[in-house]
């Protein structure tokens, strides 16, 4: 039996304890009857980043959006610095549900999970969007991963959040979207450091290179023309190494593009959904 509540200002959430005792948040939109949608957030923020995506997508798909260990409301510990335990607490998110198979889409470090879901439970997905995201960092990761949690250590993450909102939206988006950029700025500072340090050091960790020649079901690559954290080379290296993978290249948009181009986003996870139903 899933432990539900509510609480202020963030809506209807569900909680599942998983194997290794975490807690993980999870939210439930959409349609009963129709396809399943797994969204999975990027480092830092929570799966509020989806909220324009889901509002699009709400009578297409019945959609979880969980907010990963050490994010949002699921619990701080116990920590983990292995990808494939992020993985696996989506496929519990599932069991707990009855969910047996998703389209399933991840932004940045969602991501990585996603393609790290993929690679432990190939039989649970019908399709696949990758967006703002990479199957490795590259050789240096691990020593600059670390040292990007080191800095959040040592001074604190509200110096480093004008950075992030560079890095994650255009110029124009921020300028437009104030209470937007406000939002997910607090969400980014109120991290707990513990979660962040752990979650940068597993994507520092992380390579899935040799999983993705075995993705054998409709993928699609996107990403941002001005994406400096995982850059369109990066993206373009993904979609190749994918059988039959698409790439998309946004004009003018950085590395959160779930936010600065929801409706593009949502119309492409759509078109995910109607190919896995084919």
């Amino acid at each position: 039996m899933l432990k539900q509540e509510t609480r202020a200002m963030d809506g209807h959430y569900e909680f599942v304890t998983v194997s290794d005792g975490a807690t993980i948040a999870f939210r439930r939109y959409g349609t009963p009857g129709k396809p399943r949608l797994l969204l999975i957030h990027s480092l830092a923020l929570d799966g509020s980043i989806w909220t324009d995506v889901v509002s699009r997508l709400e009578g297409q798909a019945e959609i979880i959006c969980i907010d990963c260990r050490g994010h949002g409301w699921s619990s701080r510990a116990p920590l983990s610095n292995a990808i494939e335990r992020f993985a696996d607490d989506a496929a519990e998110v599932l069991d707990k549900a009855g969910w047996d198979q998703v389209v399933v889409a991840g932004c940045s470090m969602g991501g990585c999970i996603t393609q790290a879901f993929a690679a432990h439970h190939p039989e649970r997905v019908s399709a696949m969007t990758l967006i703002d995201t990479t199957a490795w960092y590259g050789e240096k990761a691990p020593q600059e991963w670390r040292a990007r949690a080191q800095k959040a250590r040592t001074e604190g993450l509200a110096s480093m959040a004008a950075f992030q909102a560079t890095r994650w939206f255009g110029d124009g988006f921020r300028a437009q979207n104030p209470v937007k950029i406000r939002e997910m700025m607090e969400i980014f500072v109120r991290n707990d450091l513990d979660a962040y340090e752990a979650t940068c050091i597993m994507l520092g960790n992380a390579d899935l290179r040799s999983a993705l020649p075995g993705f054998h079901f409709p993928v699609s690559v996107i990403v941002g023309e001005e994406d400096y954290a995982t850059p369109v080379e990066s993206a373009r290296q993904l979609a190749e190494a994918i059988p039959g993978a698409s790439l998309t290249i946004l004009p003018g948009a950085r590395h959160l593009t779930p936010i600065e181009c929801s409706d593009v986003i949502a119309d492409a996870i759509g078109m995910m959904i109607e190919a896995a139903a084919k």
